[in-house]
This record gives structure tokens, C-alpha cells and sequence, in this order.
């Protein structure tokens, strides 16, 4: 019989310091989900037995941990906009930058009136955490997430019905390959975005994560541009696009932006200073230009 306590599973977190920069809030996770507590019960209760099962599931994680796997695939989800979302590796795993484009997008529409009915297209949903956060907060409009991913859309619709959100649609497509409708208020995406030569890519979380949702052609930006040219023939007049992108990729999209005939075109910051969001609205007249805001 193990007499394994909680502190002493704390104690290994200098253990994962060569592979992670936050070993401590590892261990905590991983003990918080295998006894169901929260961080405050591990902090009052330090001297608690783990069981036979819980001591043998926490080695488990520890070492899958040790060996650089994401916390969000051992445990099974992360917590986006403050919904729960099951993850796993068929997808990218929520980032909080990435709650930057949900802020936005409420805050472009921040004038409706409550009840005001809006259609929104999220592509490449992954998770579905960008269209599932604008879904809580706006039970009146009619959202849809798309993914080329088969397992993509099974988990997007997976945490949709867990969330029961009725007002979210979920199917599969290639960006717009399989959508009918072209009269959407708002269109969001974070596609893939990285250089296939990026260093970055053999580092950290993303060694884990679908290389397809990861990189694009062309420096990063292939779908990028594909998005931007497209997207024109689904917005309604006044609409907005709305997309992530790589911290030194903001001029480039923006040049995008205005040469495909968007108008008010700006970027703004992630919550680590990079430029992370970059976002236009369709001109009532396709009239290419070079004119936009820097970013904010």
C-alpha cells in the first residue's frame, strides 16, 4: 500500500523543470483532476493519502508530462473564455491570446441591441472555443463552425452539445468548400499561420498538435490569403473579418486586408504585446486599396 500525500506529489515538480516552465501549476492540474479538487483543497489538505489507483494515474501523468506532452491532452480539455472544452491531439489546444478575437468581435458589435440577430461563420474551428465563446454571449445570433478535420468537427460538436448551445451549427468543410450561406455579419478564423521551416515547430505544445492545423505555404500566410480573398463573396456589406496571425505577420495581412477591398483595417495586440489580430470590414464597393491602421 502506497502512503503517497499530495505534498509529496508537489514536491516533484522540480522533476518537469527541464521540460516545462510552469512544473509547479502542472502538478497542481494534474492533481486537481485525478482527485477532483480544486487548488485551493490541495493547499488545505497537503497531508492527504492519494489511493492506490489516483497514486498509479498521477505517475501516469507525470511522466507523459516529463515527456513534454501537453497538460490539456493528458488531462483532456482546457478552459477557454472561461467554457470548459474537451481537447485532444486531433486539434490545436486553446490559447488565451486567442480570446483576444472573441473581444473584438463583441466589441464591434457592442451597439446592437440585446436581441439583435447576427450570422457568424467560424473557419477552421478546431475545438469550436472561438464560435462557443461568441455563442455565450450571444444567445440570439446563429453561429456556425467549419473544419476540414473530420475529428475536428467531432469535437467541436462534442463540446457544442455538452455546452447546449442550440444556436451553433458545427459541419465540415474545406475553409468555404461546403458552405451555402453569403450573407454572414462577422467572419473569424485562426488558420495556420507558421512558416514550414519555423524552429518553433519542433519545440514545446506544438510538437503535439496536427502539423495541418499548424503551418501554411508561403511563408505562413497561403491560407491567410485564401481566407481574405474568399470571404468577400460570404460577408454581407459592412461586414467584418476578423483573423489571428503570427506576431510579424501584421503588416502583410493588412496590406491583404486592403487590397481585397476592406475598409477600417486594423490589428491589434495580444496580451504578451504581439500583434495578433488583424481585422477589416467589407466596403459597400470592392475598391482595392493600401490605406490602414497600424496597430493599437
Amino acid at each position: 500500500m502506497n502512503n503517497i500525500t499530495v505534498v509529496q506529489c508537489l514536491q516533484r515538480a522540480s522533476e518537469l523543470e527541464s521540460t516545462s516552465d510552469s512544473a509547479r501549476l502542472d502538478i497542481e492540474i494534474i492533481l486537481c483532476h485525478i482527485l477532483q479538487k480544486n487548488r485551493t483543497w490541495l493547499f488545505t489538505w497537503p497531508d492527504k493519502i492519494l489511493g492506490e489507483e489516483q497514486h498509479v494515474l498521477f505517475n501516469d501523468f507525470f511522466q507523459r508530462r516529463k515527456n513534454g506532452e501537453p497538460i490539456a491532452h493528458i488531462i483532456g480539455k482546457r478552459e477557454f473564455w472561461s467554457l470548459p472544452l474537451a481537447v485532444n491531439n486531433s486539434t490545436l489546444i486553446p490559447r488565451p491570446d486567442t480570446e483576444l478575437l472573441v473581444e473584438i468581435t463583441l466589441e464591434l458589435f457592442a451597439q446592437d441591441k440585446p436581441d439583435q440577430v447576427r450570422n457568424c461563420l467560424d473557419l477552421g474551428t478546431g475545438t469550436g472555443a472561438i464560435v462557443l465563446a461568441l455563442a455565450s454571449e450571444k444567445p440570439h445570433w446563429q453561429l456556425l463552425g467549419v473544419d476540414k478535420s473530420v475529428d475536428a468537427v467531432a469535437l467541436a460538436e462534442k463540446n457544442r452539445k455538452q455546452l447546449y448551445f442550440n444556436h451553433v451549427n458545427v459541419q465540415q468543410s474545406d475553409w468555404f468548400s461546403q458552405i451555402e450561406l453569403r450573407d454572414f455579419d462577422v467572419i473569424v478564423s485562426n488558420p495556420p499561420y507558421i512558416d514550414p521551416q519555423d524552429p518553433h515547430l519542433d519545440q514545446g505544445d506544438v510538437r503535439f498538435e496536427p502539423r495541418s492545423a499548424l503551418i501554411a505555404d508561403n511563408h505562413g500566410l497561403a491560407d491567410i490569403e485564401l481566407i481574405i480573398r474568399e470571404s468577400w463573396d460570404y460577408l454581407r456589406n459592412d461586414g467584418w473579418l476578423l483573423l489571428e496571425h503570427g506576431y510579424d505577420q501584421s503588416e502583410a495581412v493588412r496590406e491583404l486586408l486592403c487590397v481585397n477591398g476592406f475598409v477600417a483595417v486594423e490589428t491589434r495586440r495580444d496580451l504578451g504585446g504581439n500583434e495578433r489580430i488583424s481585422f477589416g470590414k467589407k466596403a459597400l464597393i470592392k475598391n482595392p486599396g493600401k490605406k490602414s491602421q497600424e496597430s493599437v
